[in-house]
């Protein structure tokens, strides 16, 4: 008997190395062909320039920043209304109707298409708000996009705060809303930045939201407003392998655009990674 849950126990482990070794394997083969095939066109020309003759020459300067924006914006969005939602889920809602319906609405936006997102987008704050095709309402779109990973994560980790700490603040006679600010969120930091981190690669590579609200085919400047349209790393790439000019022409810039995406979603992720350490190491201490 001993001996039988002994090895179950390592054939447990031994799976779980093999899914790790595979995913890895995956996770290499590509990082290397996109590096291997992009490399020759990086320059500092590349990341600075606009691009010039429809595209097959020139660099990604517009994409590389309204990719940016656009990050920067749908999290400056999403973050506080996701983590808000998830403060009010776990802390002061109670088991009802209303909760339930929240959660399942929360649930269906979770499973619901990105091209599904583009078209309410597009009728919500094109249409109806009047924004027009422009980097505000791509950014709102993309927001509600990755707010129910936010919500999700940011409740998760509230629940994993324990209970003590909530009553203990309670019974130094300390508001619940003092509690939560200064108590609860500071212990759930490093599990939100999860779902913060997966939230910025979904925004970083989405291609249908942005193509129906508000990224140009070429457009070589930088968008001087919120209101106006832009270029942007995903679909700037999209255009370039299914639709430009010369396909096999601008082979080298298609993997050079997207090893540059690839670099900032590294980047920002890093970012965001150190954040998460710097929190759990001042919660250990």
């Amino acid at each position: 008997m001993f001996f039988g849950a002994k090895t179950s126990e390592k054939l447990a482990f031994a799976t779980l190395k093999l899914s790790m070794a595979i995913v890895l394997a995956f996770v290499s083969i590509l990082v290397i062909y996109i590096t291997v095939n992009g490399y020759s066109v990086l320059s500092l020309d590349f990341i600075t320039q606009m691009p010039m003759k429809r595209m097959t020459e020139g660099g990604i300067y517009p994409a590389i920043m309204g990719s940016l924006m656009l990050i920067g914006l749908s999290m400056a969005f999403a973050i506080p209304l996701g983590i808000l939602s998830a403060v009010y889920l776990n802390e002061y809602s109670t088991p009802g109707r209303t909760s339930w319906a929240i959660e399942m609405a929360i649930n269906n936006l979770a499973g619901t298409p990105s091209v599904v997102f583009g078209l309410f987008g597009l009728a919500l704050f094109v249409k109806y708000f009047g924004f027009g095709a422009s980097l505000l309402s791509a950014s709102l779109t993309l927001a509600l996009l990755i707010l129910p990973v936010i919500i999700r994560a940011s409740k998760e980790a509230l629940m994993t705060v324990p209970q003590e700490y909530r009553e203990a603040s309670l019974a130094l006679g300390v508001t619940k809303w003092q509690t939560t600010t200064k108590v609860i969120l500071p212990a759930a930091i490093p599990g939100m930045m999860t779902g913060i981190i997966l939230s910025i690669g979904r925004v970083a590579g989405e291609t249908a939201p942005i193509l129906l609200t508000g990224a140009a085919y070429f457009l070589p400047r930088i968008p001087d407003s919120v209101f106006t349209q832009f270029m942007a790393l995903p679909y700037h790439l999209f255009v370039l392998a299914t639709s430009g000019t010369s396909i096999t022409q601008t082979r080298p810039i298609q993997y050079g655009t997207a090893l540059i995406l690839l670099l900032i979603v590294v980047f920002m992720n890093s970012i965001a990674v150190m954040i998460r350490r710097h929190y759990r190491k001042k919660l250990n201490r």
